[in-house]
């Protein structure tokens, strides 16, 4: 079992998944530079949310290895990998699974809570984040009193407000209207770069433009699509090395 290269904070060599004996995850062989933005995208069905779990330690593959770190997620048992997962790691999905009971910022305060962190600092960086994501008046209403797309903001400020490590984003932007995705996007875009963040996130669209016509940006750095659980091939506007580089659709 080879150990994987220096340079990269993720790998994946060989990955298998299958759900009821129908494969999700075909060989997909995949590494991530520390502070790299990886869009992974494809169509419905591709694999891309199942790739996405095998490399937080979510799922375990059936055949394969999966590294974060020098570290082999794939031999760890579950204790291990939850561990790994609230101490290194964040999670925002396609639903933002908030805590009812809990306001607005209780729920984005709520991993540092949980880590250890005092409810004055935990409090304000939860607001930090409420009010860089545009809903800092909400920071007081509970998730039944908020517009799923506020609800998916909250879960994205819950997610950014540990600095995570790694940042897993499985189609972070989908509750969002169209005009509020940019927005989101350019927000993850600037907290990782700015807290020297990885973020692994996936999308159904390969993405027309790499770049963010406002500010001239690239929301991502690479582009890796997925075609029933395979790594294309080949993929629209290939750089030098083989790989698009795209940004989510916006």
């Amino acid at each position: 079992m080879a150990a994987p290269p220096d340079d990269d904070v993720l790998w994946a060599r060989g990955l298998h998944y299958a759900y009821d004996g129908s494969p999700a995850l075909q060989g997909v062989t995949l590494g991530i530079r520390e502070r790299e933005i990886v869009s992974i995208s494809g169509p419905r069905g591709s694999g891309k949310t199942t790739l996405l779990g095998c490399l937080s330690g979510r799922l375990l593959p059936a055949e394969g290895e999966v590294w974060f770190n020098s570290v082999p997620l794939h031999t760890m048992g579950r204790p291990a990998r939850e561990r790994l997962r609230r101490d290194r790691f964040g999670w925002i999905g396609s639903e933002p699974e908030l805590v009812p009971e809990l306001t607005a910022w209780e729920n984005a305060a709520l991993p540092l809570l949980l880590n250890g962190t005092r409810q004055r600092a935990a409090r304000t960086a939860a607001h930090e984040w409420l009010e860089r994501l545009d809903i800092g008046d909400c920071a007081r209403k509970r998730p039944a009193d908020l517009l799923q797309s506020q609800r998916q903001r909250v879960a994205i400020a819950r997610a950014l407000a540990t600095r995570p490590a790694v940042l897993f984003a499985d189609e972070p932007t989908a509750p969002l209207h169209q005009a509020d995705r940019l927005q989101a996007l350019r927000t993850l875009a600037t907290a990782a770069r700015s807290h020297d963040i990885t973020v692994v996130l996936t999308s159904p669209d390969p993405a027309a433009t790499a770049t963010d016509d406002a500010t001239g940006a690239a929301l991502v750095d690479r582009c890796v699509a997925l075609v029933d659980g395979r790594r294309a091939t080949s993929l629209p506007a290939a750089d030098s090395e083989g790989s698009a580089a795209c940004s989510l659709s916006v």
